[in-house]
């Protein structure tokens, strides 16, 4: 079974819609109201699409509506079961701050395929394409560092890390500095940074880091088709994880897994630009049309590009 290459042209629509409700609030410095309104266009475009759309990674839950909550169903129910996973707005901030990286974020895979992740934090590293057991969670920096100098041909001080930019990751920014690594910081939008991995374009060889667990499975489907390399282990470190992951049915809570076990089978992965950033351009209004940018990939037809789109705003 795979996802049929139809339903690209209405998923685009779906994050393109968004973005642009989304960027009414470029600078409004009201970054709820900016996810309000790709939230509400989302589930209204969702809902128009002949599928059985089960929501597996989403905000919060029902009692937390308006959000796209776990476990909500959206769709005509005719056609399809698919789980979704959701991001309205990466980067809230960057849109109500008028700051480059506000993204709209949707990933779709087959019913059962996309890995519902709990709501905690997770250790992340991803790469391009690389051979298999080069780099690896469990190694040292040091070991992942020099095994990917070696593999690129590409001298230490060469390569590119990209990381957020948290008290947290300190150790690992020390240790970056003294190997002499170039370091891209990123404030915000986990998925936007693991992205910087998919084309050499960008130049940064390598993400890593702790940052949200549904944003590590977003990341993952919009690597899945790139062939790129990501591992991910989810942080447990009270009790309220540790009871959530249980009732998940994640019995093994140091496990590290591999992208082919966070989406399994095909996938289809929209992200829209609502300010512009490296990747994508932000929507731009022109008369009664707006302008919308959005990278597209499909796994099984290997479709990877980024997708220019001329709306009429009254569509």
């Amino acid at each position: 079974m795979t996802i049929d290459k139809k339903f690209i042209d209405q998923f685009i629509k779906v994050t393109s819609k968004a973005a642009y409700a989304s960027s009414f609030f470029i600078g409004k410095k009201d970054k709820i109201a900016a996810d309000k309104a790709a939230v509400d266009s989302m589930r209204s475009e969702l809902n128009k699409i002949d599928m059985t759309g089960e929501v597996v990674i989403g905000e919060g839950t029902l009692d937390e509506a308006p959000m796209l909550y776990t476990g909500e169903i959206l769709g005509t129910k005719n056609g399809p079961n698919f789980d979704i996973a959701v991001d309205p707005v990466e980067g809230t901030n960057f849109v109500a701050n008028d700051l480059p990286g506000g993204i709209v974020v949707l990933a779709i895979g087959e019913k059962g395929n996309l890995f519902n992740a709990p709501e905690t934090y997770m250790h992340k590293i991803a790469t391009g394409k690389i051979d298999k057991g080069l780099i690896d969670l469990d190694y040292s920096l040091e070991k992942n560092i020099k095994n990917l100098s070696e593999f690129k041909n590409k001298h230490v001080s060469s390569l590119t890390v990209c990381i957020l930019d948290r008290p947290r990751h300190k150790t690992i920014i020390d240790k970056l500095k003294n190997l002499k690594v170039n370091i891209k910081f990123i404030t915000d939008g986990d998925v936007l940074g693991a992205l910087y991995v998919s084309d050499p374009k960008y130049n940064v060889d390598m993400f890593l880091g702790i940052g949200g667990g549904p944003e590590g499975v977003l990341a993952a489907c919009a690597l899945d088709a790139y062939d790129c390399h990501f591992q991910g282990r989810f942080i447990f470190d009270n009790e309220k994880n540790i009871l959530e992951a249980e009732s998940m049915g994640i019995t093994d809570l140091n496990k590290k897994y591999e992208l082919n076990e966070i989406v399994k089978g095909d996938s289809l992965f929209c992200a829209s630009g609502i300010t512009s950033s490296e990747v994508l351009n932000g929507i731009i209004l022109k008369e009664n049309k707006y302008i919308s940018e959005t990278l597209v990939t499909h796994k099984s037809t290997n479709f990877k590009k980024v997708v220019k789109c001329v709306n009429s705003i009254n569509e």
